[in-house]
This record gives C-alpha cells, structure tokens and sequence, in this order.
C-alpha cells in the first residue's frame, strides 16, 4: 500500500468541519499526487476519513496536484490557491466542494478564512460562501456561472471586505424553485431577503453579467440597502429590435426538462465568454455549468432567465433604460474592450443615461474578475474606500422567524 503523504496527512489532521458544506450532506473528494497515488477522503456530517482508491466509486470532486504543489498547499492555503491559478493544482467535477475542501484544511481561525454555508431565506436555501471583516459587499455571478467566479474577488477584497458570493437560485448549489420568473426582480428580491437573513442593512453589491443587472435591479428597486455598485460587463436591455422576440415569448423554460445540450458546445459557449482566462478557470467554468445545467430543474432556471435577458422592455415607464436614469447609488461601470456578449459601445448609452456614473474600460473580455484581475480589484478596492453617502449602519439583528 502506498504511504499516505505527510502533506495530504496534515491536511486530514486540520479538517474544520464548520467551514464545510457538502450540499448533499457526504462528499468523496480525490485527492491526486501527481503519479504517485490516490486517495479519497470522505466528508460529512461531522466526520472525516481518509484512504487509497481502490476501485472506488466516482468522486465529487477531484484535486490534482505534484507532491510539490501539496507541499505548498499544506504549508499555506494562499500557496494552494496561487497553485491553482497557475494550473499547478487543477479542480474538476465541483469547484464548491474543492474549494470548501482546502477551506476547511487550511489551518485559518480567523476571519480571513474561507467558509461555505447555506443560508435559509424566505425563497429557501441559497448556497454562500465568506471571507473577511468590515463593510459587507455581496457578489452576485452571471448567467450559468456560480459563486466560485468569483473566487479571486474573494481573496483580493477580503483583507479590508466582509466579502460574500453567492448562488443565486436556479444555479450552484442554492435552491432550484419552479414556477418562479428567474427575472432580475425576483433575483434582486432574494438578494434583500438573503440580506435580512444575514442581518445585514446595507452592503455594496458587485455583479458580473446577469449578476450585474441584478445588482442595477437592486440599486433602482431598494436603494437603501445598496451602498456603491460595481458593475462588471453587466447584462443590459437590448436597444435595438429583437427579431425573435414573439417566438422566445411562445417558448416555454419548462422546455428543459427534455432537452440536454452536449458539452462541447457549453465549452464553446464559455471559450466565448472568457476567451482569454487561463486554462483552470475555462474547464472550472464549463463543470461549474454542467453541475446546475445537467439537471432538469437547473436546466429550466437557466433557459427562463436566459429568456427574460432577452425580452426585458427597453423603454417606457417599466423600461430598464428609463428606470436607470433614476439610479440613486454610486456605481463603477467596467467594460471588456473584447467582449462578445455585452459590447462595449453599450458604455455611450449607460454614460448618456447615468451621468454620474464612473467607468474603467479593461483590455479582456466579459469575465473581468477572471482574466484582468490585478486591474479590476484594484478599481473596486479605490471605488469602495471613497468616502460613502450618509447612512444607517450596514448591519442589523438577523430575522428570528418569517
């Protein structure tokens, strides 16, 4: 039998299982020493064990690593976490439970540790996961994504942020209702009931993608709970006209209990969306997808807001570019000068609708967070310390009961 690693062993020994969230309540996740072995360790419910593989079932998830990088990892999670960016430490099948993993091993007790939770909420369980003290800022993710896009805006704010991304309903591992919307109102609305579940009055609110119109939703809709916004590539209502407009309002999300799209195209779909990130976060970004995508009920979440992008009423009284004139909260708009899903010429409109409005433009694509790091947490960090409108405090006892 091969020896177990003292690295891997370490790892085991400092097991948190309070920082751990294994949705289905039990998780094997493989652990691989490059060509050396491996071993699975298996979470739950309070207990941790440990051994080889020896024709186990699949894993939930699975790390891979040389015994250097286990090394690193062992010795510091943010060695771990840099090994990972450089694609020296490669996570499959489940970003959540991996990361959750090297969390709740990381030997940290203090606030700038990495925890994932659920938190219920009147619209049921959303899937969380925390780091750090101060002001609050909640992350909201984009169309098919999950919290774990924003996982280096985590580690660069966390030092000065109580920094929280979330899985907004219908993906991750958050609650996947039917017969719900899956609009930008009824996602801000989770957001704010999220909020009161935490006991949090007022935070900032970063969104990338659909995440960012919902993050807008919440600054037009519930103003005193938003502190500043940042805006990253954010979805907006189309201008011109839509063509398929009375056929995609005949079609029925519903749809998605039958219909399965192959993984090649979602990996083309997501090469569009980050063409330029590093290996690591493509092949994270397409098994985060396949995770919510590959089950019926992700499925028709996916396809109703993928609808409700495209329907959403530009102009008029309810129009999302008349509300948006009225926005009340400081927002940083940040754009990818080669974005293929929210074009860049959109900052003109937003510039000439929202005067007050700041925007960065940024030579990357539609994952700024993901491909032009360093440039965009340094933007939100400078945006986030100026000087704030007055109010209440940010924080509030957390609902007893609903």
């Amino acid at each position: 039998m091969i020896a177990l690693p003292e690295s891997l062993r370490q790892l085991v020994d400092r097991f948190d299982a309070s920082v751990f969230d294994a949705p289905a309540g039990r998780a094997r996740i493989r652990l691989v020493v490059g060509d050396e072995g491996q071993w699975d360790v298996l979470a739950g419910a309070g207990e941790l064990g440990i051994a080889p593989v020896d024709r186990s079932p699949d894993p939930d998830a699975t790390l891979n690593a040389d015994r250097a990088a286990w090394d690193r990892i062992a010795a510091d999670l943010r060695g771990g976490m840099d090994a990972y960016r450089a694609g020296r430490l490669v996570i499959r099948h489940n970003l959540h439970l991996g990361v959750a993993f090297l969390a709740a091993t990381s030997g940290f007790t203090g606030p700038e540790r990495l925890r994932f939770q659920r938190i219920a909420t009147a619209s049921g369980a959303l899937s969380i996961l925390s780091a750090g003290v101060g002001e609050p800022v909640l992350l909201i993710h984009g169309l098919g994504a999950t919290k774990g896009s924003f996982l280096p805006t985590v580690a660069a704010l966390a030092d000065s942020f109580r920094t929280i991304a979330l899985d907004l309903p219908g993906f991750g591992d958050s609650v996947k209702p039917l017969g719900v919307p899956y609009h930008a109102p009824y996602f801000a609305r989770v957001v704010v009931e999220l909020m009161d579940a935490m006991g949090l009055r007022q935070a900032h609110v970063i969104g990338n993608s659909m995440g960012g119109r919902v993050a807008l939703e919440l600054g037009m809709r519930y103003p005193e709970r938003v502190a500043r916004l940042v805006l990253l590539a954010p979805s907006l209502a189309w201008r011109r006209e839509r063509p398929w407009a009375p056929f995609v309002r005949l079609l029925s999300p519903e749809l998605g209990f039958v219909q399965i799209t192959p993984r090649w195209i979602v990996e083309r779909i997501v090469h569009r969306i980050i063409p330029v990130a590093e290996n690591s976060w493509v092949r994270a970004g397409v098994d985060e997808f396949l995770r919510a995508y590959l089950t019926p009920r992700g499925r028709v979440a996916f396809y109703a807001a993928a609808r409700q992008i495209y329907l959403e009423e530009p102009h008029g009284s309810k129009g999302f570019w008349t509300r948006l004139a009225g926005l009340e909260p400081p927002a940083l708009f940040v754009w990818g000068k080669h974005d293929g899903l929210v074009p860049i010429a959109f900052e003109a409109h937003v510039k000439h609708t929202l005067p007050s409005a700041r925007h960065l433009e940024l030579d990357c694509g539609h994952v700024p967070q993901i491909e032009r790091p360093a440039e965009t947490h340094s933007a939100i960090a400078a945006f986030l310390a100026e000087e704030r409108r007055p109010s209440a405090t940010t924080e509030m006892p957390p609902a007893t009961s609903r």
